[in-house]
Formats: structure tokens, C-alpha cells, sequence
């Protein structure tokens, strides 16, 4: 049974059709019999302070936001997490006391807590990530702290160089350049470029992997996104793509709004299906 009382969530992106959050958060409330309202809404991209004050001041408890207004939400919240003042990036908001918004990024954890569910990643591991932008700034630092080092590997070196000079304080983190090209083998490779990238036959030089290299895309779609055709193109045979972290970083959020971080085996078959 559902405890008595209700709250008011949603989910804020532009676009916002595609999101599985609604679907995710409402077996949450059955799983923990926390009931609370939660939807999706489509934000015209000039209009994002002035939707989310409305919907604070019309009861909201917390929110979820996506692409493109992670850096939007990290300006809006009068209050932030370690982890969200970090990333300089915000995807989980909660209202406290109806004194203050409270920003947070449950990203990194959602991604971590996923890499550990499929064992893919270890202390001291040596990661690769393909791209350099917002998202990549909210994974960073719970792998840092995790205890890997990391390459970025971008098409933009400046925007690559910025990262890295942003989170060298926190952890290994390096630019990755063509001398390393043969003497490098990596342990994990994550792609964080767009989903919507074409197919490619090379996302990264085949000398940068092994056999044992683990293969995520940060990405998730109903058919196999160009990066997991690459993989298995290649004969890759740990790959993932991001359904899981998008679980997990929910049960965050959730964790945050709720103080009870809910299971999410169950809930990331039930998504696969």
C-alpha cells in the first residue's frame, strides 16, 4: 500500500518525448510505497528559469532535469551538492523548507553504480572517454574518486584541455593525443559523444584495446546506438549502453527527494524489454 501522502515531481528537457523517467520513477513508487505525481514537460529553450519557478511555486517538491539545461539548472539552485558544485552541471533539484532549491548531479554515481553492477570497472583502471561535453562533466568525478585515471579523447583539443585542467585537482585525468596511440591499451572505453552521431567503421584506433577492454555507451536507444554496432562489429563482447546508469542515477534522485534509494535490477530488466 501506498504511505499517505503525495508529492509533485517531473521531469524538465527539450525534448522530452523519448524520456523513460516518468515510467522509471512510477515503479520506484510502487517499489517503495512512496506515491508521487511525476511527468514530463517539454521546455520551449528560452523559457527554462521561468517554467521551473512556476512549477516550485505551485507545489513542487523536486525535479529532474535533461538536456539542454543541466548548466541552466546548476544557475538556478540557490543551494548545491558537493558533487553538483563539482560538475558545474545540476540534473536533480529538491525544494527544502520552501526556503531554497537544492541543486544536485546524480550522474556520476549513476554511471559508477552501473560500471560496478556489470563489472566493469576496477580501482586503478584506465579509462578512455570519447567526447568532452556537458555530460562528460557530471561523470567525472566519481571516477576520479573511484580511483581511475583517465584519457579524454575529443575532436575539439581546447574543449579536451579544459576538462582536464578543470578536474586534475580531483584525480589521474589527462588530454589523450596520437603519441599514445600505440603504446596505450585502455580497460574501459565510455562514449560520450551524441547518440545521433553517424555510423562510423574507427570511433578509436583498435591498438588502443584488448580483448578484455570493456566497451559502455553513456547513450541508450531501442536499436543499438552507432557505438554498439561498433563494438560489435569489432567482436567486442563486454559492451552496454547507458540504460542502466539512467536507472541508477534515477534511484539518486530519488535517494535525495525521499531519503530511500530503491533496487534497480528489476527495474533496468523491465527497461531492456
Amino acid at each position: 500500500m501506498f504511505r499517505n501522502q503525495s508529492f509533485n515531481y517531473a521531469v524538465f528537457g527539450n525534448p522530452i518525448d523519448h524520456s523513460k523517467s516518468p515510467k522509471i520513477h512510477n515503479l520506484f513508487a510502487k517499489k517503495t510505497g512512496i506515491f508521487h505525481t511525476y511527468k514530463s514537460v517539454n521546455v520551449p529553450l528560452d523559457q527554462f528559469n521561468t517554467v521551473l519557478c512556476n512549477f516550485f511555486k505551485q507545489g513542487g517538491q523536486g525535479a529532474n532535469v535533461t538536456a539542454p539545461f543541466k548548466q541552466e539548472a546548476y544557475l538556478f539552485c540557490n543551494k548545491l551538492t558537493e558533487r553538483a558544485k563539482i560538475a558545474e552541471s545540476v540534473n536533480t533539484l529538491k525544494k527544502i523548507d520552501d526556503k531554497y532549491i537544492l541543486g544536485d548531479n546524480t550522474d556520476g554515481i549513476g554511471l559508477l553504480s552501473d560500471l560496478i553492477r556489470l563489472n566493469f570497472i576496477k580501482k586503478k583502471y584506465s579509462i578512455l572517454i570519447i567526447g568532452a561535453g556537458g555530460a562528460v562533466k557530471g561523470v567525472l568525478f566519481p571516477l576520479l574518486s573511484f580511483g581511475c585515471s583517465i584519457f579524454i579523447l575529443n575532436r575539439t583539443f581546447s574543449n579536451a584541455k579544459k576538462l582536464v585542467s578543470q578536474f586534475n585537482k580531483y584525480g589521474d585525468i589527462h588530454i589523450f593525443d596520437k603519441t599514445l596511440w600505440n603504446i596505450k591499451c585502455f580497460d574501459l572505453i565510455i562514449n560520450a559523444t551524441s547518440k545521433f552521431i553517424k555510423k562510423k567503421d574507427d570511433f578509436i584506433p583498435l591498438s588502443l584495446v584488448s580483448s578484455k577492454t570493456c566497451f559502455y555507451d553513456m547513450n541508450y536507444q531501442i536499436n543499438n546506438t552507432a557505438f554498439i554496432d561498433w563494438c560489435l562489429k569489432i567482436g567486442s563482447v563486454f559492451f552496454s549502453n547507458g540504460i542502466g546508469m539512467l536507472a541508477f542515477q534515477a534511484a539518486h534522485s530519488f535517494l535525495l527527494w525521499h531519503n530511500i534509494l530503491p533496487e534497480t535490477d528489476d527495474i533496468i530488466d523491465i527497461l531492456k524489454r
